[in-house]
């Protein structure tokens, strides 16, 4: 509030996510899409890494399986919580029904 009292810039939104953030919840949404059409992890992650990047290694003991793993729990969680937030929108705490 003072930056703008002050006709100053006012900067970032204090909400904003950081880049890093952001990239992870577009990768996380991005397998979560492809976990749900019925791929299996190494094409998730040759879609989202790169099939060159995937080809070249040993898949069961690769880092980017663990990761793509993670990405994918991550989206079904963000989905789930989304779920959630729908179905109590709008409904009071003291609601019985």
């Amino acid at each position: 509030m003072w930056r703008a009292l002050e006709h100053r810039p006012l900067g970032t939104h204090p909400l904003a996510l950081p880049a890093l953030k952001q990239r992870q919840l577009i990768l996380a949404l991005r397998a979560l899409d492809g976990w749900q059409q019925g791929n299996s992890y190494r094409q998730i992650g040759q879609g989202l890494f790169g099939s060159d990047r995937i080809a070249g290694r040993g898949w069961k003991t690769d880092d980017l399986r663990s990761r793509t793993i993670r990405l994918v729990k991550l989206g079904r969680r963000l989905m789930s919580l989304r779920c959630r937030a729908l179905f109590h929108k709008g409904r009071r705490r003291n609601d019985s029904s």
